[in-house]
């Protein structure tokens, strides 16, 4: 019977070893941030769709939308791990999460299920852009990690848009 394998790594004081952060690294978590606080802000919308769909596309865009808010949520928890991985308090803006949401809305006024549509079609256009320029930004930086990360998300957020978009039709 062969002996285990052993290995010995060098425990060191954190302060000591920590590597300095990397100004691009700062940039890329910068970034991050704000495509964490964009993504919360879309399953708020999102969310507030699902509750309030009604029609005929009732059933179909209700269990859209839970999939979309429900892999969204999971993915805002990832999104803030890479930004620790990276050395940055993970925040959002509360500010900016809430612009241009109807938060004052009249009960009687809902808007209809094609401008529900419409409105998170937009919104997933825009956050797939910002994820593919976050791809560029991590590759430039040589962070394949972030690089990946961002492309997994702008690929659900334009297969999201074709979903609506063919539903918009």
């Amino acid at each position: 019977m062969e002996a285990p394998l052993t290995i010995t790594l060098k425990h060191g004081r954190y302060a000591e070893d920590a590597k300095p952060v990397d100004r691009n690294a700062v940039a890329i978590a910068d970034a991050l941030s704000d495509a964490l606080t964009d993504t919360y802000r879309l399953v708020l919308k999102t969310h507030a769709c699902h509750w309030n769909v009604a029609g005929p596309m009732f059933y179909p865009l209700h269990q859209m939308t839970e999939e979309h808010y429900t892999d969204m949520f999971a993915a805002a928890d990832v999104l803030a791990e890479r930004i620790r991985a990276l050395r940055k308090r993970a925040s959002v803006k509360p500010a900016r999460m809430i612009d241009g949401l109807d938060t004052e809305a009249d009960t009687d006024a809902d808007p209809t299920a094609d401008e529900m549509v419409r409105g998170l079609l937009s919104d997933h256009e825009a956050l797939s852009q910002r994820f593919y320029a976050l791809v560029k930004a991590a590759e430039i930086s040589g962070d394949p990690v972030t690089a990946d990360l961002a492309t997994e998300r702008a690929a659900f957020h334009d297969k999201a848009a074709w979903m609506l978009r063919a539903t918009a039709a």
